[in-house]
């Protein structure tokens, strides 16, 4: 997983969509061309005032060869499925993917992803149909919504000539509402305080989550998903309705 400010994202895609999901699913179902996208979005999404507790939720991580959604791309998929009381970690899926650009020498010091690592591995296009079953119906987690989301819409969309979109839940942009509400303006200029790391290891290590190694998709997913299950204990409850939480 890459992190950047929020400036350096060159797209936002999702700037034109509303809270209602439900809603938002069935126009693009009718919209769809393609099959696989058609039968995601058949799949729905949870009412916005559905409690946390009969959610079924999946976290999603992606490393990448940049951080450029428009012209990076994704070198490997993680998926950790979990409700708000368990995570299957058995049941967690990998893949490699074969960017269409080459890796460059920064991202393979930060993910460990060589040219002879994906050598061997199919196009992006091969794991969509996969890849969507594993979402279908499912809220989807992150840490860092805009970067995964920008990446997976624009992979997609070169493939297929359509986007896929969804709701997902933000943990970093979660954390960030705890963390850094009251450090902004004046009064950190006056305390000379420092903003809080959003950085999913420094989350997690407030929440005495144990540390792991960073930068492989599946291990980052599952990061993901215990920081989100503790945030929820912290700081929300298990009735919590969902449209409170995703974007």
């Amino acid at each position: 997983m890459f992190y950047l400010k929020k400036q350096e994202l060159k797209t936002d895609p999702l700037q034109l969509l509303s809270n209602n999901w439900q809603n938002t699913m069935q126009q693009l179902e009718l919209s769809a061309k393609d099959a696989r996208l058609k039968a995601f979005y058949q799949a729905g999404a949870v009412a916005a005032d559905t409690a946390l507790q009969e959610i079924s939720f999946v976290a999603l991580d992606f490393e990448t060869t940049g951080l450029d959604p428009l012209h990076d791309g994704i070198v490997s998929i993680g998926l950790v499925p979990l409700t708000l009381g368990r995570i299957q970690s058995s049941k967690a899926q990998s893949y490699l993917v074969k960017p269409r650009v080459q890796l460059n020498e920064s991202s393979v010091v930060v993910h460990g992803i060589t040219d002879s690592t994906i050598a061997l591995a199919p196009d992006l296009e091969l794991y969509i149909e996969p890849l969507l079953q594993a979402l279908a119906g499912k809220v989807v987690l992150v840490h860092h919504l805009p970067i995964e989301r920008a990446f997976l819409y624009h992979g997609v969309m070169s493939r297929l000539k359509e986007a896929v979109v969804f709701p997902m839940i933000d943990t970093l942009a979660l954390e960030r509402g705890f963390t850094q509400s009251g450090l902004k303006g004046w009064w950190r200029q006056l305390t000379q305080q420092s903003l809080p790391s959003l950085r999913l290891a420094d989350c997690r290590q407030r929440y005495q989550l144990p540390p792991y190694q960073p930068h492989h998709a599946v291990t980052d997913a599952i990061a993901c998903a215990e920081l989100f299950q503790a945030q929820v204990a912290r700081h929300f409850s298990a009735s919590t309705p969902v449209g409170k939480l995703w974007s």
